[in-house]
């Protein structure tokens, strides 16, 4: 069992791109911080949910082809196979705390850049 204390705090604290906070067999929570003109980049996962809450920042989310405003206290849910993307369009970063069901990524994972990411994703 993991217990997650102050983590709106940590998540407006987060520089990095993506970083694993706590992973158990079926979920996993991770912190993310976009900056602004920044985004996540068009991905599916084929075998996990999302929930990504916004904690700061405005922007955009966009599933399958359906943009929507995605701003700070919304909560938008991805099915498992559903192209998305999120777009920080204001002048804050997005720092967001995005749950995956399974879990998706390696615990304790860390990228300090969206950069860094891409190169070990792909």
């Amino acid at each position: 069992m993991a217990r997650i204390t102050d983590i709106n705090q940590q998540a407006i604290a987060n520089e990095y791109y993506r970083r694993v906070v706590a992973t158990s067999e079926h979920l996993q929570v991770v912190i993310m911080s976009i900056p602004p003109g920044g985004e996540v980049g068009s991905e599916t996962h084929p075998d996990n949910d999302q929930a990504l809450y916004l904690v700061a920042g405005s922007g955009t989310s966009v599933l399958d082809g359906d943009e929507q405003p995605f701003a700070a206290g919304d909560i938008v849910v991805v099915p498992a196979g559903t192209k998305h993307n999120f777009i920080a369009s204001s002048d804050e970063p997005l720092k967001i705390i995005t749950t995956y069901g399974p879990a998706h990524h390696p615990d304790g994972l860390i990228h300090k850049t969206k950069a860094e990411a891409d190169a070990q994703e792909n």
